[in-house]
């Protein structure tokens, strides 16, 4: 099967908990597909609908560690001049992942260009967990009826119930103002350093990464 696959590096990576936006900030081992779409619109400049969209990724990271964060806080007050006088500094704690590689597969050679020359400085998280492409190369992998190396990616609860993290995430954005999720859904979060899990599905196999191979799970996006 004919697939190509990007890896994306980047030092450090922070995915938050959707909801949680005080206190400590603790990060999701993989990032939502939410996420990756959102990088693929971060290469192409633009906005896109993904009408008929087939994606796998595997996510992997040498280590988690806490920092320490300012936040501003900002309240209603207002003055005569249309600003904000009440904003206060805080400090939060906020778990962030380093030494992370992301490995996108895709089928359609059309999105392939938008990552040869991005348009827009590329992050895998917050503001300042910036990402560089490192490689994109064209595989022939191998369709697997029997996908038991699953590790490093999010796989949707309802089908195949995987232990791990349950989270529910959106699978994509809208583009207006203010923006609404799309498609959210309850999903098992598999880290990358977990047990190898199984699910009965047909998936692609990458003997390439990981220690013994991973099965890549592909979603389809039509939004």
């Amino acid at each position: 099967m004919k697939v190509y696959r990007i890896k994306i590096h980047s030092w450090t990576s922070s995915f938050r908990f959707p909801n949680i936006i005080s206190s400590y900030h603790p990060t999701l081992t993989v990032p939502p597909i939410s996420t990756i779409l959102g990088f693929i619109n971060a290469c192409a400049g633009s906005y896109l609908n993904f009408s008929d969209l087939k994606i796998g990724y595997y996510f992997e990271y040498e280590s988690k560690s806490i920092d320490l964060e300012t936040i501003y806080q900002m309240g209603n007050k207002i003055n005569n001049k249309g600003l904000i006088t009440n904003i206060n500094p805080n400090v939060i704690k906020r778990e962030f992942l380093y030494n992370c590689n992301l490995y996108l597969y895709l089928f359609d050679d059309s999105l392939i260009k938008y990552f040869e020359n991005p348009f827009y400085q590329l992050l895998l998280g917050r503001s300042y967990d910036l990402a560089s492409i490192c490689e994109i190369q064209c595989l022939e992998l191998t369709e697997s009826e029997i996908s038991d190396k699953i590790k490093g990616q999010i796989i949707p609860f309802v089908n195949f119930h995987l232990p791990g993290l349950i989270q529910a995430l959106p699978v994509y954005f809208s583009d207006e103002i203010p923006r609404n999720n799309i498609g959210t859904q309850p999903f098992s979060v598999i880290d990358c350093h977990s047990i190898d899990l199984s699910i009965n599905q047909n998936t692609i196999f990458d003997p390439s990464i990981g220690k013994n191979g991973v099965n890549v799970y592909i979603h389809e996006i039509k939004y």
